[in-house]
């Protein structure tokens, strides 16, 4: 997108009601080098900041009924494609998205935007990113915020082994996305059935069969898992959808993919943070009906978050939504966003 043709005014375009939040030209899309890459981010407000971080297989624009709302309250509020994704640098090397370099482009943007201070909130994929940042550098992150994914402390067993375990036989997204090519074919060969699929069966609109399937027998395409809906819920716009799919039409999956390639290395990595946790304030929303909260090991780790994260104020599951709570239910997560940040505005 041409940055020079973005258009900036006092209150965010997307808290207008005259313009469609789903519309990417509605945001202030900015472009900056940091940690070894070119990142894409959005830049909207003025205020404390809070950096707002993506999952899989989302981009920065899954925050979008987010921006306007903590703008027009009084936040800057800084929503990146984190590496890997959408606009941003898609580095080729596996090892490039291990944790180190997912936290170091983060800390990268805050130096570029001049800021020494943030709170940090992580979906999915980006809430592992917040955790490692919130526990890495607890001097410029002030706040954390996770959606869907309760992230556990590091933990005493490689986690390929540990997710082996609670498989049993089968195989799990993680494990899965493990060998190199054959997942990123599979998504990429239908980019459109591939986002529709997903997004719909973990969400909470998704009833039955109909739900995420979170392991796979041996041998088993993980599409299998998903099911693409005849028409898709109101919650997300067919120009939203649209988005989505051009953007991993033209990047592929496989930049995404390789944050779970280093699982193993993330934690050969961290043996200096055994025994850490997150003391600064922190919030977790989740969704009542997220398939991905069926395991037991999942729904122990959110049971235990306040261990975890000693800083913990609040956790909650909303009834009747699923794995993407930031777009499922967009009135609830800004009241618990805003009701959160309100303690890092004095």
């Amino acid at each position: 997108m041409d940055t020079s043709a973005a258009l900036r005014i006092d209150q965010p375009l997307a808290t207008l009601g005259q313009v469609d939040a789903d519309d990417p030209a509605a945001f202030n899309h900015c472009f900056a080098e940091v940690n070894g890459i070119r990142m894409h981010y959005i830049d909207e407000g003025q205020g404390p900041l809070v950096i707002l971080l993506h999952g899989f297989p989302y981009l920065w624009y899954m925050w979008r009924r987010q921006i306007g709302a903590l703008a027009a309250a009084g936040f800057r509020v800084v929503v990146p494609d984190q590496r890997g994704f959408g606009q941003t640098d898609r580095p080729d090397a596996i090892e490039a998205y291990d944790m180190s370099q997912a936290v170091g482009d983060i800390v990268g943007l805050m130096a570029a935007l001049g800021e020494t201070s943030a709170v940090i909130v992580g979906h999915d994929l980006g809430a592992w990113v917040a955790q490692a940042a919130a526990m890495l550098r607890p001097d410029l992150f002030r706040g954390l915020v996770m959606l869907n994914t309760p992230v556990p402390p590091r933990g005493k067993i490689r986690p390929t082994v540990g997710l082996q375990e609670m498989a049993k036989g089968r195989v799990f997204h993680h494990l899965y996305f493990q060998q190199i090519g054959k997942p990123d074919r599979e998504l990429a060969s239908d980019p459109r059935k591939t986002l529709r699929s997903i997004f719909y069966s973990v969400s909470g609109s998704a009833v039955g069969a109909e739900r995420w399937r979170l392991f796979i027998e041996a041998g088993e395409p993980i599409l299998n898992s998903f099911t693409e809906p005849k028409e898709f819920p109101s919650w997300l716009s067919a120009r939203a959808i649209d988005y989505y799919v051009d953007e991993y039409t033209r990047t592929g999956f496989t930049g995404a993919i390789n944050y779970y390639r280093c699982r193993d290395r993330n934690w050969e990595i961290t043996s200096f943070l055994d025994g850490a946790v997150v003391r600064q304030p922190s919030m977790f929303i989740g969704g009542a009906a997220d398939p991905s909260f069926e395991p037991v090991e999942i729904r122990s780790i959110y049971h235990r978050l306040d261990i975890y994260q000693p800083g913990l104020q609040k956790k909650v599951l909303l009834p009747g939504v699923g794995h993407a709570a930031a777009e499922e239910s967009v009135d609830k997560v800004n009241e618990l966003l805003l009701e959160f940040l309100e303690q890092f505005k004095r």
